[in-house]
C-alpha cells in the first residue's frame, strides 16, 4: 500500500479531473502512475541502447524511404 499527500490544490485538481472524466481518485492517479512507469522504462531501454553501441539512427529521408514516402 502507498499513501502520498498531495498540495491542497493538486488534490482540488485532482477531483475536479476525476469528476469530469466520471471516475475515481485512485482510478485517476493509478493511471497516471502506470503511464509515468512505462515512459520511465521506456527512457531506460533508450539509454541502455544509447550506451551499448547498439542503438541504429537513420535521417530524415532514410527514413522516408523505408516507410515508402518519398516521391
Amino acid at each position: 500500500m502507498l499513501t502520498v499527500k498531495l498540495p491542497s490544490d493538486m488534490e482540488a485538481r485532482l477531483e475536479a479531473v476525476a469528476a469530469k472524466v466520471g471516475r475515481t481518485k485512485d482510478d485517476v492517479v493509478l493511471a497516471a502512475i502506470v503511464e509515468e512507469i512505462q515512459d520511465l522504462e521506456d527512457s531506460l531501454i533508450v539509454l541502455e541502447r544509447l550506451q551499448d553501441g547498439k542503438a541504429e539512427f537513420y535521417t530524415m529521408e532514410e527514413v522516408r524511404e523505408r516507410l515508402g514516402l518519398t516521391s
